[in-house]
């Protein structure tokens, strides 16, 4: 029986590139999987059909010769199966083969480099660390720099963060030469495990630093300077590139996160670059009008005109005495609001006033007085 064209195989024409073989590849090579496809021979056959196509057309060089040559390139005396070049290095193609296609699913596959260090360079990269700030709103507003001491793995002063004793040095390991990792075939498969001798490191340490017990890095408190930038928020994350934990045996360092938390103030509330303050002030003042001075964020005093007949809520603006806007040269605003105070612990002279007073109002009260005008009309829509 004829062998299929292997362009056909993967649903490609003839010129596509890597990126489109790869994609076809992958999707076929999902859909025809013998573990989704239990028992199914015919998927069975398609699946090594899919890989058979893809492993030629992946290689410049087998791909070339498949151009000029097709089928014919491959055979030889094995009744068309794939001749030299799919001997021993076959079950070694297929192995990356699968790495490509399930490596996402198998935390982004084997012998990559990555944040954790490649495989079987002996290295890993060091863990990255939180370190919780609480600062007031004034701090927020002006900015800072703050010293903290943090308690973090460093690295070994004795062996450099290799881990060996002086004058000795890591060996590549014995049993998985330095790969990190052993692979085992069973059947079309081939199978990888961590290396149980180095522990995916590659390397074995036979005479250990006594400072770090081998593992090139010592826990120690630190003190660090944290430069707090001006108009920084509650939640603000900052980020100390290099400053977490060192890594294994020379490994690259983490990184130190500084999380903020801005503590409640007991005259602003703040919304954004805004702040907001209830200051109260008595019935005469609503009444009468007059100037009050308030506090501002930055420690100093603002003027404040309250007219005539001030009303509880009332608002007033402070253009610019608000926060920083971060990383900006803009400022916030600042809103005062008018709390009306009742007065209290009056006086039998002052109950007097208030009664005569009380006694001559006429339309001093329009808000309250409308309030009960529709009252009356509403109970009255009901009979009462």
């Amino acid at each position: 029986m004829a062998k299929r064209d292997y362009y056909e195989i993967l649903g490609v024409h003839k010129g596509a590139d890597d990126k489109e073989l790869k994609s076809a590849y992958r999707k076929l090579a999902k859909q025809y999987h013998p573990d989704a496809n239990p028992g199914d021979k015919t998927a069975d056959h398609k699946f090594k059909e899919i890989n058979e196509a893809y492993d030629v057309l992946k290689d410049p060089q087998k791909k070339a010769a498949y151009d000029r040559f097709g089928h014919a390139a491959f055979e030889s005396g094995m009744g068309g199966r794939p001749g030299p070049g799919f001997g021993p290095e076959f079950t070694s193609s297929m192995s990356d083969i699968f790495e490509d296609l399930f490596g996402e699913f198998m935390g982004g596959g084997r012998g990559r480099s990555g944040r954790g260090g490649a495989r079987g360079s002996g290295a890993a990269r060091g863990s990255d660390l939180r370190y919780n700030m609480e600062i007031s709103l004034t701090e927020a507003f002006s900015g800072k720099t703050a010293q903290i001491r943090v308690p973090t793995a460093t690295q070994c002063e004795v062996c450099k963060g290799t881990g060996a004793k002086p004058g000795s040095s890591p060996k590549t390991c014995g049993t998985c030469g330095g790969a990190g990792a052993v692979r085992a075939s069973q059947g079309f498969f081939t199978v990888e495990r961590t290396c149980p001798t180095c522990h995916g490191s590659g390397q074995v340490i036979s005479d250990p630093c006594g400072n770090c017990s081998g593992q090139g890095r010592i826990t120690r408190e630190r003190t660090l300077s944290v430069n707090i930038p001006a108009g920084v928020e509650d939640g603000t994350r900052i980020r100390l590139a290099g400053e977490g934990e060192a890594g294994l045996r020379g490994g690259s360092a983490g990184d130190l996160y500084i999380f903020l938390s801005v503590r409640p103030h007991e005259f602003f509330q703040r919304d954004g670059a805004d702040l907001f303050c209830k200051v109260p002030v008595s019935m005469t003042t609503a009444a009468l009008g007059g100037d009050i001075e308030v506090p501002t964020i930055d420690g100093k005093k603002a003027r404040v005109s309250i007219p005539e007949g001030a009303q509880a809520g009332k608002q007033f603006r402070l253009k610019g005495k608000g926060m920083p806007i971060l990383r900006s040269t803009q400022m916030g605003d600042m809103y005062i609001q008018v709390t009306v105070e009742t007065p209290v612990n009056l006086s039998r002279r002052q109950r007097e006033l208030l009664k005569e007073f009380d006694k001559e109002a006429r339309n001093n009260s329009p808000e309250s007085e409308g309030f009960f005008a529709k009252a009356r009309a509403f109970w009255e829509g009901f009979g009462s």
